[in-house]
């Protein structure tokens, strides 16, 4: 038997948090080192995986499957085709620098303080988090993923609601009140959408007979299992529901500005670089291989619903007082493109949609990690409260661009190419969506450029004026990621490589070809 590398990908921080959790209570600093070893172990396996993956070969590869519960027909099965290798490099990619940059974050309060801050329990949910992310994005059995899909809620919501950012102007009780609150409501929409997936879940099983999506597709593509329509289209709005919330689409949005302000910046960073990117994957593996026909039928809906998010996001964007509901929104903004590429069913939108997957991932950690550092130094998540911060402390200011001109999607820089493939891959079958979507690029200028401007140029703030730049740890956790994003944005190819073909798979899968140009190109 070979060895199991998903399943070791996946236990490797799992076994991880449980360690961390047992770490005596006055070893702190040992349980954040083990935390970071184990993340960093975590990327090496994840490396190997990219390395053993050929993008050429098989559909799934490295794949697992054991009987799990056998009565109820539920494999333990794993696979990963490229899509899914891109995100666990993203996942495993983003875990070392989440742990260094929130190091202090769950330290003890001040003495006397009646809430006691676990360091131990705060990086031990962490690495659950990824572990069960990990695994959300191997599996290939139904039952398998959704378990994994609802279970990660359950770090997420003590991360949110047990160690919440510590910049609040209302005073504690306050501030715990709307942490519970920001917790709360992300929890419900999200068992809300999973109650509904659970239903389509056991509606796919009493259909096909199987929780194995390769089986499933492979019945529907020899004919072997047909579905109704109508089936086939409730089966569909149920999978798709619980990912939309995940995602989150407009109008199921509503969770994630709460849960991003009163989160801490590396929670915050996990949420929307790492956890969301779950439900829009999950469009890609299951709404579209398992219910081809519903998809194309519900694409103009879907794809008006991510132009509102588009629009909607960046304008909400631009009108916020609070630095991380800002970058909440635009992420919002940013998940309508990843939406729009992924039902724009051309091979130039979805691969520009897993691209930017990655690639929102990478810039929006470097933009909210340094906001966060930006924010425990003043003690205020207000926009008002800063200025001239590039002449204090220049560094600091130096990544705070950078990592907004990436925001914006500036050309040289990873999100301007995952971003313009999904516009053509728009434009070429849905011109007037495309053209319409384009306004969310004029807006991100200027939520971003505004932004940078209020905080980082004029004259220095009196409460400002003797702010600190960015310690060795800080930079530690900002320069790789900006270093990334200029290297992929001048050289995407070895993400494209990998992700290609399983876009082209994917394309087969619901019977969709590239429309043709429409002006002919010169002989």
């Amino acid at each position: 038997m070979s060895f199991p590398l998903l399943t070791a990908t996946a236990a490797l921080p799992a076994l991880g948090a449980v360690a961390t959790a047992a770490v005596p209570a006055r070893q702190r600093t040992a349980a954040k080192w083990l935390a970071l070893l184990v993340s960093l172990a975590t990327l090496a396996l994840a490396v190997v995986v990219l390395v053993r993956f050929d993008p050429d070969g098989a559909r799934y590869q490295l794949t697992e499957s054991h009987w799990w519960i056998r009565d109820f027909g539920v494999r333990y099965e794993l696979g990963v085709d490229g899509i899914a290798v891109a995100l666990i490099g993203l996942t495993a990619l983003l875990m070392p620098f989440i742990v260094l940059a929130g190091w202090h974050d769950a330290d003890p309060l001040e003495t006397g303080s009646r809430r006691w801050r676990p360091t131990q329990g705060f990086f031990a949910l962490i690495l659950a988090v990824e572990a069960m992310v990990i695994i959300s994005f191997e599996a290939t059995d139904v039952f398998v993923f959704y378990i994994f899909f609802e279970a990660m809620l359950i770090p997420m919501y003590f991360l949110i609601g047990g160690f919440g950012d510590r910049a609040h102007s209302q005073g504690e009780e306050a501030a715990s009140t709307q942490r519970s609150y920001a917790a709360v409501k992300f929890l419900l929409y999200n068992l809300a959408g999973g109650l509904i997936m659970l239903a389509a879940v056991i509606g796919l099983y009493v259909v096909a007979g199987s929780f194995s999506l390769q089986e499933i597709v492979q019945a529907r593509a020899d004919g072997s299992l047909t579905m109704a329509t109508s089936t086939e289209r409730w089966l569909f709005l149920g999978f798709f529901f619980a990912f939309a919330v995940k995602a989150p689409l407009w109008p199921l949005h509503t969770w994630l500005p709460n849960a991003m302000q009163e989160s801490t910046a590396p929670v915050a960073v996990l949420i929307t670089a790492v956890v969301d990117k779950v439900g829009t994957f999950a469009m890609l593996r299951f709404c579209l291989q398992l219910f081809p026909e519903a998809s194309k039928w519900a694409t103009p809906v879907i794809l008006v619903l991510a132009l509102i998010s588009i629009v909607y996001g960046a304008l909400l964007a631009v009108g916020q007082r609070d630095i991380k509901r800002l970058v909440a929104y635009a992420s919002i903004s940013h998940f309508g493109f990843i939406v729009m590429g992924i039902f724009a069913m051309t091979t130039q939108g979805q691969s520009g949609a897993t691209l930017y997957m990655v690639n929102h991932g990478i810039s929006t950690a470097a933009l909210m990690l340094v906001a966060g550092f930006l924010i425990s130094r003043r003690g205020s998540r207000l926009i008002a409260d800063y200025g001239g911060v590039q002449k204090v402390a220049p560094v600091l200011a130096g990544t705070f661009l950078i990592g907004g001109l990436a925001t914006l999607s500036l050309p040289g820089l990873a999100p301007f190419v995952s971003e313009f493939l999904v516009l053509v891959g728009t434009f070429s079958r849905y011109p007037v969506i495309g053209i319409i979507a384009t306004v969310g690029i004029v807006l991100a200028a200027l939520y971003t450029l505004v932004l940078y401007q209020r905080t980082m140029t004029g004259p220095v703030k009196p409460e400002v004026s003797a702010m600190p730049d960015l310690k060795v740890r800080e930079v530690l956790v900002v320069a790789p990621l900006i270093v990334l994003l200029v290297v992929l944005g001048v050289y995407p190819k070895p993400l494209t490589s990998i992700v290609d073909p399983a876009v082209k798979q994917t394309m087969s899968d619901v019977q969709q070809k590239d429309p043709k140009p429409a002006v002919e190109a010169a002989k």
